[in-house]
């Protein structure tokens, strides 16, 4: 790990992640079964995009019941995850007083050109990748930002990717670990690296720091580690989360603008919720997590899970709300896989139904770029240069 490459959203103040939030064994992934190799982790299989599911509130059983992988679903028209709601959770995992245990030692912020400048190399946008490290390293390389030992190729090249680097594929710490080196490599080149915050780096931390303290939900209780293992929380990811993992994943930034591109993880305007300036948004997020308190920091995943606001007849409208707030010409998100914008589901095996992903999809008149491939449902890990030459 390079300690140059925590500093991205530093400049919000001291913010301390630590591994004293552990969660309980007994709420961990089931494991390997009977006569796979020893050490095989246990992968659900790839479902559909981050649920809550449906259900009244029930009885905490004798011993929690952890499912394997997330039950298939029926995505209605107006589906959002934030409709549903889970189980009751038992309260026997162990918890801190708070996210913000000491004052951070912040490691001296890495100097890289000023945006808007003559000399800025292009621009790069990378969509959810959600633990699939090999696929990313290859698109990575496919597009020369990296060489074939995975180190930073680019020079001045500007790198953004749009958060989600864990849970469904094997290995999100590894994705974490690559990103925060490019981070530094990058700097050093003259250009650099950086990482919006997505929902599932919220699942991460939620799950580490609250495990399965209840939550207020909607229509019951929930908690962050149930919310976790049904959509793809891997038990290798946890095993491996360290202190530097947390606090690099609690200074990522929300949204962010470049080059006419309004830069954000999720197809939803939640964001306004939250500030009404990219500098206000990102500031009150770092807020929520300081503050550490676990029904406000559900109720931000939770918002951050919304979807599908530009896809139907009034989407270009929504688009232009967020346009109109934080500035740019075009939204380009992550969150959504495009097999699920255009109407297709595909199936837990991995399947996307016919749908091939070749690139972005642009929609909302024009307005809205989505860069989730659906890497998770055998679609494709994106990278691409921007502006599209559409």
């Amino acid at each position: 790990m390079v300690e140059g490459s925590m500093t991205q959203g530093a400049g919000q103040g001291p913010m301390v992640w630590t591994m004293a939030g552990q969660t309980s064994a007994s709420a961990m992934p089931p494991e390997p079964p009977p006569g796979a190799p020893a050490g095989t982790p246990h992968v659900p299989p790839a479902g559909p995009p981050l649920h809550l599911p449906a259900g009244p509130p029930v009885a905490p059983p004798a011993a929690p019941v952890v499912p394997s992988a997330a039950p298939p679903v029926e995505l209605p028209e107006e589906y959002t995850p934030t409709a549903r709601d889970l189980p009751v959770i038992g309260t026997g995992g162990q918890q801190t007083d708070t996210l913000i245990d000491r004052p951070a030692v912040v490691p001296a912020q890495e100097t890289a050109p000023a945006e808007g400048i003559e000399g800025m190399g292009p621009l790069y946008v990378v969509g959810d990748v959600h633990g699939y490290y090999d696929e990313l390293r290859e698109a990575l390389a496919r597009e020369g930002l990296i060489d074939a030992d995975g180190n930073w190729a680019a020079g001045n090249a500007r790198l953004w990717f749009l958060g989600d680097f864990t849970d469904r594929g094997p290995d999100g710490i590894g994705v974490i670990d690559l990103v925060m080196q490019l981070s530094a490599e990058a700097a050093a080149a003259g250009g650099y690296c950086k990482a919006l915050m997505g929902n599932h780096e919220l699942l991460l931390l939620g799950a580490k720091r609250f495990g399965d303290t209840p939550v207020q939900s909607g229509a019951g209780t929930a908690s962050f580690q149930a919310a976790w293992l049904l959509n793809g929380g891997q038990k290798t990811d946890m095993d491996r989360l360290e202190d530097h993992h947390l606090q690099w994943m609690a200074r990522l930034d929300a949204v962010m603008e470049e080059d006419g591109h309004l830069l954000v993880h999720s197809d939803t305007t939640a964001y306004l919720e939250y500030g009404d300036s990219i500098e206000a948004v990102n500031d009150t997020v770092h807020d929520v997590l300081t503050r550490s308190e676990a029904d406000e920091v559900w109720d931000l995943f939770r918002k951050f899970t919304k979807r599908f606001a530009f896809r139907d007849e009034s989407g270009s409208q929504a688009v232009r709300q967020l346009l109109d707030a934080y500035g740019g010409e075009r939204v380009v998100h992550g969150h959504s896989p495009i097999p699920y914008l255009l109407g297709e589901v595909g199936t837990e095996e991995g399947e996307s139904d016919g749908i091939a992903v070749d690139g972005p999809h642009v929609y909302a008149e024009g307005l809205a770029i989505a860069m989730d491939g659906g890497v998770t449902m055998a679609g494709k890990l994106l990278v691409v240069q921007l502006p599209l030459t559409d």
